[in-house]
C-alpha cells in the first residue's frame, strides 16, 4: 500500500475528515545500491569526523551553514520553529474556475484519500 506524503484533517464547515495525500505518479528515476563484489553485501556509509578520522553517532551530529570559513549551526527545533505554514489540518474555504489557477502551480498531482476511520 502506499505511503501518505501527508496526513491530517480536511475540514469544510462543521465536516472534518481525516485524509492522506499520495503522489499520483511514480519517479521512474533508477536507485543503484553501492555493493562489494564478489559477494553482493550492501555498503554503509559511516559518520565520521573528517578531522580525526572518529566515527561520530547521530546524537553527536548538528547541521551547520557554511558562511564562507565559518559555520552558523542550527539545531532541529529552530528549523521547526521557522517552518512554513506546517499544519496537520486542510480548510477549503471555497472554490475557483481552472482557468483562474497560474499553472506555475501545476508541478506535482496528488491524490487526497481516506486515512484511518472519521
Amino acid at each position: 500500500m502506499a505511503r501518505p506524503v501527508w496526513a491530517g484533517v480536511l475540514s469544510f464547515g462543521l465536516v472534518s475528515l481525516p485524509v492522506g495525500m499520495y503522489t499520483a505518479t511514480d519517479s521512474h528515476t533508477i536507485h543503484f545500491h553501492q555493493l562489494q563484489r564478489g559477494t553482493s553485501d550492501r555498503i554503509r556509509n559511516r559518520r565520521v569526523n573528517e578531522r580525526t578520522g572518529e566515527e561520530i553517532g547521530l546524537g553527536g551530529i548538528v547541521k551547520g551553514f557554511d558562511t564562507g570559513g565559518e559555520y552558523v549551526l542550527v539545531e532541529p527545533e529552530e528549523l521547526d520553529e521557522i517552518a512554513p505554514g506546517r499544519s496537520q489540518s486542510l480548510e477549503i474555504t471555497g472554490f475557483v474556475d481552472l482557468d483562474q489557477v497560474d499553472p506555475i502551480f501545476f508541478d506535482k498531482t496528488y491524490y487526497l484519500g481516506p486515512k484511518g476511520k472519521g
